[in-house]
């Protein structure tokens, strides 16, 4: 699995980092064509401790706001609930990471 952000991190580092209140978080974004609607996550993304998880989500973000919307029905109800994820810091997945 890859995971974005641990590049050229040691395990102790990212250990000592995650105690430090790091996390690993995916993201969200939705696309629609017309009846067609895809909600899909993102790639794990590795969040270091004072560093924004929203700045991380803001491409997911702005492909959900531009292209999420155009689907009936799913558009309209799968676009609020990735801008919600993402603008709430992403999906924690930290204990699914660490505890496989």
């Amino acid at each position: 699995m890859t995971i974005a952000g641990i590049e050229g991190l040691s395990n102790e580092t990212i250990r000592g980092e995650l105690a430090a209140g790091a996390r690993f978080v995916v993201f969200e974004y939705c696309i629609s064509i017309l009846i067609l609607t895809f909600k899909r996550s993102s790639a794990v993304h590795y969040i270091r401790p004072g560093e924004s998880a929203l700045l991380k989500g803001l491409p997911y973000t702005m492909i959900s706001l531009l292209f999420g919307w155009w689907g009936f029905p799913f558009g309209l109800l799968y676009t609020p609930m990735a801008l919600i994820t993402n603008l709430s810091g992403g999906r924690d997945v930290t204990a699914t990471i660490l505890h496989g």
